[in-house]
């Protein structure tokens, strides 16, 4: 599949499939983030997921359509290789590329879900604190832009709660924010404050990863 994929800059916003629509590509980030948002009908957003560089954007909206919207939340690199290889490549696939995308599936599956419970009974502070934990996790690095006004998006809150709730976490030592940048300057402290939902979906992922690591490596067949 390595031969199928080609290197592509997502720009912070840049829409790569609306709701209801077949997408034309599969992406691998590399150090940006994605966003998987709800559209609701008075035009704000709920964001359900976040994809980075443990994941796979375009799937399983490859072969059942799209029902969330998919928005680059952290601007970046990328792999991208057209859905049409990408489900060639899987169907023909008898091992790892296959229990990988399965393995992949339960997980974004159960951020879905987590995410919901997080939305609903975590506070701002809380909720902020896990999105910057996990898009620096994403991008691999402590600082990285992001405005107020998007994080409200993400978040399903007012620009001004937002801009409350980081200067909360600025005003503790925990981060750094200066002209649309965030910069964690106690990783440690950030965690404490974040909700319990940061710990349980990084868990989750972690554990693809280090399958697919295993199912990769030439002692696992022994």
């Amino acid at each position: 599949m390595a031969r199928s994929l080609s290197p592509v800059f997502l720009e912070h916003r840049t829409v790569l499939f609306e709701p209801g629509q077949m997408v034309d590509s599969v992406e691998f980030p590399r150090n940006c983030v994605v966003s998987l948002v709800t559209p609701l009908h008075e035009g704000a957003i709920v964001e359900v997921a976040t994809i980075g560089n443990e994941g796979i954007v375009g799937v399983p909206q490859v072969t059942a359509g799209s029902s969330v919207r998919a928005i680059v939340s952290v601007a970046g690199w990328a792999d991208r290789i057209s859905a049409s290889a990408f489900r060639e490549e899987v169907e023909r696939d008898d091992g790892p590329l296959r229990d990988l995308v399965g393995d992949y599936l339960q997980a974004l599956f159960a951020q879905v879900a987590q995410a919901g419970a997080c939305n609903r009974l975590h506070s701002n502070e809380e909720r902020l604190s896990r999105w910057l934990l996990m898009s620096s996790d994403r991008v691999g690095t402590e600082v990285f832009a992001i405005t107020h006004e998007f994080l409200a998006e993400m978040l399903g809150s007012r620009r001004a709660t937002v801009t409350l709730s980081a200067g909360i976490l600025q005003a503790a030592g925990f981060i750094e924010y200066h002209r649309g940048r965030v910069t964690i300057l106690d990783r440690r402290g950030l965690e404490a404050a974040a909700c319990e939902c940061y710990g349980v979906i990084e868990a989750e992922l972690d554990g693809v990863v280090q399958r697919a690591w295993r199912r990769s490596s030439p002692t696992s067949a022994r």
